[in-house]
Order: structure tokens, then C-alpha cells, then sequence
């Protein structure tokens, strides 16, 4: 697979597009106005313990209060006994997971089989504690958090914290994660914990004794600040998004870095010549007129990623919702009529749309629960491939989903991790005009709630005319269409009735007055 990674560096906002084959596949923006929290590290102060959902509320000054479970809160004892730290840490499939999640800065979290403490045990109001971002605010949700800190490097993930050492599932020889592991367990502090990431396959002792002895220095920084100032404060933030790129996906597989930044390619040069020299031919720097976003279509991409309805090559399409609680795709045959059958047509545009959907998903960064109503094919050989095919397309998606089998209604139900917010809440906000509704009311609909409204005051007998404001699309309709109702009402109550278009107002305002 050719992989590539094309970085627009402006100075209000920087963009991140990963490119699968030609294929913009994931996309990533860092705006400096909206900076994200996730992997920085702050001194907070609990400011509410939940005993009924064994959590708490904890400050640390960001717009909404951070949330931090119980079973992500170290119990005191982790700090004294080897065994209690290694009693209360995740399998290595699930480090794996976290260090292959959709954000690539992995978080250590606490398994729940260790939860021994309740939440009133561990922590007191008014309490200070260290705590990490483990959960960018989403929506009207505050951040996540957890104590169990964890620094990324380029080869390492250093849990200060912990006694433990880890090695990526990703790297599949025996020999290597052995040899891997020996390395750490030589180099490393005793009581600390290390996670080797996959891009460590390969390297030398000297570059994990570089990337341990870098990672030690920020781990003794924050304990000096921790001591120095009050909660709330941040003790550490993490690399901007150009540096968390190089750092987290230039890998072996990338064949080409391209930057239009001329002061970012010279750092990211300095950086790689230093830590990756092999990889130094591969940055380059972006010189054409031509925006290199506009240069290899992406602009086009990422525009019509915000769009609801999805054409497939076939004809067919999918529609693309999203609620509340879940989002809901829809598949359609649309202008696709096939060649033979009803059911081979509805069996291949399933197929297709499944290949789609995976990969509007993953650009999309669509998180959470999501059902997919395909079109019901009557044939059970049929349902399998298309939910095997659906497997096979979102193999490549580095978030953690689980997908259920098709049921008798043809729904597919999935869940897929929620990291960050999606392409969608990051370029867009809710329609200021309906409200984020959709849809608003009708012209005819307001000229009949009009109608009710005057029949409600018209009777008075002291008023001989009512004057109605009204958006320009209602008073048309009620100089036309509804003209008669208008002048009913005029016989009926014994008034004039005035229309006076106003493009100030709202389709759905109106105002009235009686003289």
C-alpha cells in the first residue's frame, strides 16, 4: 500500500491529510484558536465526587468540568508495591488497541477488573491530582481524564507511574518483541513502565537509550511544575498536529511527506535528520503556486465528505443522518436498474455501498453507534458476502468498532470509537436559521397559524385594523393563494387587514398589531 502525507500549514490553521493509494482516507485539523487538550497533562482539583455513578468532576480550567471514572484513578497503594501495579494494568491486547487507536497518542487505562476502591475512598473534594486528557470534549461532554499518565515518544510510550513492560501486537515476530523487550528491561528505571510502539521494530539500543532519556526529561518537568504551581494548571501539553504527524504516522510505510510551510519542512528536517536520517529524502517542500490541498483534489474530497447524500459509481447512493444517540446510513439502488434480476441488483449495490460506507466512516471520523439499513436481499449467500465485505473494508480502520451480524430487517448495527469530533462538528456548526432541526415551517403552514392568531384577537371592537409583519415568502402567499382567507376574515371581524412584508424576520415570525 503507498502511503502518503501532504501537511497545509497556515497560520490560522493546519491540516493533516492521509493519503492510502492516491485515496485521501483520513483527515486532520489543528486551528489555533481551538487548540485540542487530548495527551496534555494537568494539575486539577476534584470539584464534585459521584458516588452513584463512581466518578468525579474535576478542574482543570477548560470550559467544561473534565470526568474522570474510577476505575482511572490509581489507588495510592499502585506507587508501593510492584504487584499492585502490574495487578491493575490492561492486557497487552487492549495497550495494542489503545496505541493503534484512531488518535495516536495512546493512554494507559485501568482495567476494571482491578476496581477494588470506590470512588469516595479514592478521592476527596477540594483534593488536587495529576491527571491526563485521555478524551477530547465532544459535543456538550467535558474531557476525559485519567491518572495514569502517559508520555509518547517516537519507539516508546513512557508510564512513569506503573511496573510495567509492553510490546505492540503489531510487531508479530517472537524473536524481535523478545529482543525488544530485553532492551527496555535493561535501559528502563526500575518501577517504570514502557509500551515499545510498532514503529520500534528494528531500531538500535542507542535509539531507544535517546528516546527513554528525552522521555525522562518531560516526566521530571512535570513533577517540578506539579510542586511549583496550584490547581488548577497544565503541566504539560503535547506536540502541535505537524509534529504529532511526524512523530506518530511517518513511518516506514510512507513514501513521501510533502510540506507548504517552509519553516515547519526545516524543522521537520532537523527533527528526521536527527532521529530518522534514513527517512530525510522523503520530506519534501511544497513550492507551487498551486495550494498543494488544491493540487491533489482534496479541497474537492473534503467538501464533499460534508455532504449527505453519497453517489456510488453504480447509480446507486447512501444517505448519511445523523441523530442524537447514533447515526443512520441508508442505502438506496437510485438510478442503478442491473442487468438481470431484482435480487442481483440489490445484492450488488449493497456490495458497493458497504465499500463506501466504510470509507466515508473513517474520513468522516464518525464515532460512536451506527445502523446501516441495506436493502433486504432474500438470498442468505448473498447476506454473507455483503457482511463480509463490509468486514474486510473497514480492516484498515485503526479505531476500534464492533459490528453485529445482518438482521432480519437487513439493519447491520455497529459502534466504532468516538476519539475526537468528527469531520462534520469540526467544519460545520447547526443551521442558525432552523435551529439545527432540518426543516422549518411551511409558508402555508404560517399562514394558517396567522389565520388562527386573528381569529383568536380579532373580535375586539374598539380596533378597526390589524397591520401583520411578515417574511416575504408568507405575504406572497397571502396577497395570492391565500387571498381569500384574508379577506373572509376581513367580512368576518369587520377590520382592514394590512401585509407588510419584512425581510428581517424569520419565515417562522410574525408580528401583529391592531389599531
Amino acid at each position: 500500500m503507498s502511503l502518503e502525507i501532504i501537511i497545509s500549514a497556515a497560520r490560522e490553521e493546519t491540516r493533516v491529510a492521509l493519503l492510502e493509494n492516491k485515496v485521501l482516507t483520513e483527515v486532520y485539523f489543528d486551528r489555533k484558536r481551538d487548540r485540542r487538550i487530548m495527551g496534555n497533562v494537568y494539575k486539577g482539583k476534584v470539584v464534585k465526587v459521584l458516588p452513584g455513578m463512581q466518578a468525579a468532576f474535576v478542574d482543570i480550567a477548560t470550559e467544561k468540568a473534565a470526568f474522570l471514572y474510577v476505575s482511572d484513578v490509581m489507588p495510592p497503594q499502585t506507587n508501593t508495591s510492584e504487584s499492585a501495579n502490574q495487578a491493575v494494568l490492561p492486557d497487552e491486547e487492549s495497550l495494542e488497541l489503545e496505541e493503534g487507536a484512531e488518535d495516536p497518542i495512546p493512554v494507559v487505562k485501568r482495567s476494571k477488573r482491578g476496581t477494588s476502591q470506590s470512588i469516595e475512598e479514592l478521592l476527596k473534594e477540594g483534593q488536587e491530582i495529576v491527571v491526563q486528557v485521555s478524551k477530547e470534549p465532544i459535543g456538550t461532554k467535558g474531557p476525559r481524564v485519567t491518572t495514569y499518565v502517559s508520555l509518547p515518544g517516537r519507539y516508546l510510550v513512557y508510564m512513569p507511574t506503573v511496573n510495567h513492560i509492553g510490546i505492540s501486537r503489531r510487531i508479530a515476530k517472537e524473536e524481535e518483541r523478545q529482543r525488544l523487550k530485553d532492551m527496555v528491561l535493561r535501559l528502563r528505571k526500575p518501577g517504570s513502565g514502557y509500551i515499545a510502539r510498532t514503529v520500534s521494530e528494528g531500531i538500535t539500543e542507542e535509539e531507544f537509550k535517546q528516546d527513554i532519556g528525552f522521555l525522562e526529561v518531560v516526566w521530571q518537568n512535570i513533577l517540578k511544575k506539579r510542586e511549583k504551581l496550584s490547581a488548577p494548571a497544565m503541566l504539560h501539553t503535547d506536540l502541535d498536529l505537524v509534529f504529532r504527524t511526524v512523530r506518530d504516522l511517518f513511518t516506514k510505510n510512507v513514501g513521501r511527506l510533502v510540506i507548504d510551510s517552509k519553516a515547519d519542512y526545516d524543522h521537520i528536517r532537523e527533527f528526521v535528520g536527527t532521529y530518522l536520517p534514513s527517512y530525510i529524502s522523503r520530506v519534501e517542500l511544497w513550492k507551487k503556486d498551486e495550494a498543494v490541498f488544491d493540487a491533489y483534489g482534496l479541497e474537492m474530497e473534503i467538501s464533499k465528505a460534508k455532504n449527505r447524500r453519497v453517489w456510488l459509481k453504480s447509480g446507486g447512493y447512501i444517505v448519511i443522518d445523523r441523530t442524537e444517540a447514533l447515526t443512520v446510513i441508508d442505502v438506496n439502488t437510485g438510478r442503478y436498474v442491473g442487468k438481470r434480476d431484482l435480487e442481483e441488483t440489490i445484492f450488488k449495490t449493497n456490495l458497493e455501498a458497504v465499500k463506501e460506507i466504510a470509507y466515508q466512516v473513517r474520513l468522516r471520523n464518525i464515532g460512536g453507534i451506527l445502523i446501516i439499513d441495506l436493502i433486504d436481499m432474500e438470498k442468505e449467500r448473498n447476506r454473507d458476502k455483503v457482511f463480509s465485505a463490509l468486514q474486510e473494508a473497514v480492516s484498515n480502520d485503526k479505531a476500534r468498532m464492533h459490528i453485529l451480524k445482518i438482521s432480519d430487517l437487513g439493519l447491520v448495527q455497529m459502534s466504532r470509537e468516538r476519539t475526537r469530533e468528527d469531520l462534520i462538528r469540526v467544519l460545520c456548526d447547526p443551521c442558525t436559521y432552523c435551529e439545527g432541526r432540518g426543516y422549518t415551517k411551511g409558508p402555508v403552514t404560517m399562514c394558517h397559524e396567522l389565520f388562527r392568531e386573528i381569529r383568536r384577537i380579532g373580535s375586539s371592537p374598539r380596533d378597526k385594523k390589524i397591520i401583520i409583519g411578515v417574511h416575504p415568502a408568507v405575504a406572497n402567499l397571502l396577497y395570492d393563494e391565500e387571498r381569500q382567507g384574508v379577506e373572509a376574515l376581513e367580512r368576518e371581524y369587520k377590520k382592514k387587514i394590512i401585509i407588510k412584508a419584512d425581510s428581517n424576520l424569520h419565515l417562522e415570525q410574525y408580528d401583529i398589531v391592531m389599531l
